[in-house]
């Protein structure tokens, strides 16, 4: 991450208020807030442009010194303004202009111990979380659970991913935010036992949509998820005590004054602000500098297609051959390596890389006691001594960064171990993706070497599971307003090979387009992509695919959604130093016919990536009118791009 000069400015009006109710609203006074106490149950309302997106809702806290949950009553409230303009190249948008007014709301409950809850309001966004202060000679508490809710006006439908349980699925190494989904369902059906991960996205009816997430969790709290509907409204879940093979809380031990992590809604008549929103990124800072400037690109990864027999010398020099021969920039060398390679021979295989203009990355374990995962290297990431030792090793042999696997669940000693792993990391100079891993929640800004997380059912399905093969364009309509929405996503995607193999001539069946799969090269964010090509792409793909690949950027300065619907069809644009992209994919299961407008390719003759009736990629030229309006013709499975 590269962080250009920050303005913070906040400021707090001296009037303090004295009414029970207090409201606060957007800067274009489109969002209105409003926090209340009701028999002794403090809530929050919102409203968009004149309707209701969240009813009353629950607020409050339940610590080891206290409930704040009931019994409450109101202290005082004061107002204040927050401007913000930070650089960032790690996420959708470069440069961001943030400015948001500001309610904080204090109370106490029935002991006399305050607590204060901030909102901050912008244009589209709400973020809000609750401040501790000491109480008397208390400086720690332990915050149990939430009472924080989210109370939808009854015609809401849900789109949800289900929280795993815990210690389940391969080695027991759930959860792993790898779920299927519900999508536009009354909120009545979503009651998985487990609850919903975030992002959480919601049409009100034809009033408009809500994302509900979370952003700002470090090692200083545990990570949380939605509730199942209960009794109304939803409400934010620790997590499941049996999480981490039962060890550690599921709370979360801070000291005081102290803060929780944001809770964050953003609301919009369209999806475009959903699509668009940067609110994870607006309401963190930074928890250290970057050691270095760290250089984010494409990387080829043989273990997606050739799996576990490809982890072996010669076979990985065919694949740095091919990062060299496609312009990429890195190759993912994944498990086993230590095993099937060594540590003397990979130390030359790096070298190798490096002469080819290539930098490695190298895969990790991070367990040593939260499963039964056993891939090695194994016992290097889990403790700090292990791992600066190894850490050493991997700055002195020329690697850019770490894959780092397998991680126990949402608890806060896990969240200490993803943040120790991050810090570390950049002390060496070390880029960081997490793999089978938790939703990054505000990390691009927060921890400047975090390059990306997988938390979604991503490539590797596709390989073992046929029902994931089956509904791969369904989840890839779904990732832009969800799980892409509020983080970047790490998905090992662009596969172009007809079968996930590495004969590529029977077996499982690849059931999407080539130009589907080029697509979600600009569709899916991540500032550093591990590609799924195959050294046999070089002769078995149309060298114009190869050439699309070979320019394709991994970072973004503007990201605008221009159409889509989730579980049909999705488009956006990206531009990259000056270059439109323009993407789509159809979920569907007949050919989408759409009349487009993308004023940014205006009057210009640009390139389409597309696909004919009978599936086969074609490149041509077409002229967008002076209007902006272009008609696209996707295929069912099918998908395009636009591109100058």
């Amino acid at each position: 991450m590269r962080l250009a000069i920050t303005i913070l400015l906040l400021i707090f009006t001296s009037s303090l208020f004295a009414q029970q109710k207090q409201t606060v609203s957007s800067p274009d006074g489109r969002v209105t807030v409003s926090v209340s106490i009701d028999k002794g149950q403090a809530s929050y309302s919102v409203n968009y442009g004149g309707s209701s997106m969240l009813e009353a809702s629950p607020l409050g806290l339940t610590t080891n010194e206290g409930d704040f949950t009931s019994d409450m009553s109101f202290v005082e409230a004061s107002e204040g303004v927050t401007s913000q303009t930070y650089s960032i190249v790690t996420i959708k948008q470069s440069e961001v202009n943030y400015e948001a007014n500001i309610l904080k709301y204090m109370m106490a409950n029935s002991e006399g111990k305050q607590l204060s809850v901030l909102f901050q309001v912008s244009n589209h966004d709400i973020a809000f979380r609750y401040e501790l202060p000491t109480w008397d000679k208390t400086v720690v508490t332990v915050v149990e659970s939430e009472a924080t809710g989210f109370k939808f006006p009854s015609q809401t439908t849900a789109f949800l991913s289900y929280m795993m349980e815990p210690m389940a699925g391969f080695a027991r190494t759930s959860p792993s935010y790898e779920s299927g989904y519900q999508t536009d369902v009354p909120m009545d059906q979503t009651n998985a036992r487990e609850g919903y991960v975030f992002p959480g996205l919601f049409r009100v009816g034809d009033e408009g949509w809500v994302l509900v997430s979370e952003t700002g969790v470090s090692s200083q709290y545990c990570a949380s998820h939605l509730s199942a509907y209960q009794e109304g409204k939803y409400t934010v879940e620790y997590p499941n005590p049996e999480q981490n093979n039962g060890f550690g809380s599921s709370g979360a031990q801070i000291g005081l004054p102290g803060v929780t992590p944001w809770r964050t809604i953003t609301v919009g008549e369209s999806l475009k602000p959903i699509v668009e929103t940067t609110i994870p990124y607006d309401v963190v800072e930074p928890l250290y500098e970057a050691s270095m400037g760290y250089q984010m690109g494409r990387s080829t990864w043989s273990w997606i297609i050739w799996q576990d027999n490809s982890m072996n010398y010669e076979d990985q020099v065919k694949y740095i051959d091919l990062a060299a021969a496609m312009d990429f920039e890195y190759i993912l060398i994944d498990a086993w390596w230590d095993k099937n390679i060594g540590y003397k021979r990979m130390e030359k295989l790096i070298d190798y890389a490096d002469s080819k203009g290539v930098g490695v990355f190298l895969w990790y374990n991070s367990n040593g006691a939260a499963n039964d995962a056993f891939m090695t290297p194994l016992n290097k990431m889990n403790s700090t001594i292990a791992r600066k030792k190894e850490m050493k090793w991997l700055k002195e042999a020329g690697v850019k960064g770490l894959k780092v696997d397998f991680f126990g669940g949402d608890k806060q000693e896990t969240m200490r171990l993803y943040e120790d792993i991050l810090s570390d990391a950049n002390e060496y100079g070390l880029m960081i993706v997490f793999h089978g891993a938790t939703l990054p929640r505000g990390w691009e800004k927060m921890y400047p070497n975090f390059v990306g997380s997988e938390a979604v059912l991503a490539s590797e399905m596709l390989v073992f599971v046929q029902d994931v093969r089956e509904k791969e364009a369904f989840y890839a309509s779904l990732h832009p307003f969800m799980r892409n929405a509020v983080a970047s996503m790490e998905f090992g995607g662009v596969v172009l090979n007809d079968f996930l193999n590495k004969g590529n001539k029977e077996g499982q069946e690849r059931l999407t387009t080539d130009a589907f799969q080029l697509a979600t090269g600009v569709l899916f964010q991540n500032p550093v992509q591990m590609f799924a090509l195959t050294p046999n792409n070089l002769e078995d793909v149309p060298a114009f695919e190869l050439d699309f690949m070979r320019a394709l950027p991994t970072t973004w300065d503007a990201t605008v959604f221009v159409d889509g619907y989730p579980g049909k069809y999705s488009v956006l644009a990206r531009k990259s130093k000056g270059k439109w992209y323009v993407a789509g994919v159809n979920a569907e299961s007949s050919e989408k016919k759409l009349k487009l407008e993308v004023p940014m390719l205006a009057g210009q003759t640009v390139k389409l990536y597309g696909d004919d009736e009978d599936g086969k990629t074609y490149l041509k030229e077409v002229k967008v009118a002076r209007n902006g309006m272009v008609t696209i013709t996707m295929q069912s499975k099918g998908g395009f791009v636009l591109t100058q």
